[in-house]
């Protein structure tokens, strides 16, 4: 499972309150669906195809070494 984060997410060209708007309706929706542990305030991190599914956009594939 490949996580992100709001840079990640600027990245993509998103100013930096919607990146963390982004993030934050991921967990919202990640709570509803069961899992409690993003309820936690210090975590930023949230797996990547839930963002996928939020944006309707995939994130490039980095090329990790090169």
């Amino acid at each position: 499972m490949t996580t992100v984060n709001f840079k990640d997410v600027m990245e993509l060209g998103f100013p930096k309150h919607t990146a963390r708007s982004i993030i934050k309706q991921a967990k919202i929706q990640l709570v509803n669906r069961g899992l409690t542990l993003y309820t936690n305030n210090h975590i930023g991190t949230v797996p990547r195809e839930i963002v996928e599914e939020i944006l309707g956009i995939q994130f490039p594939i980095k090329k990790e070494g090169i």
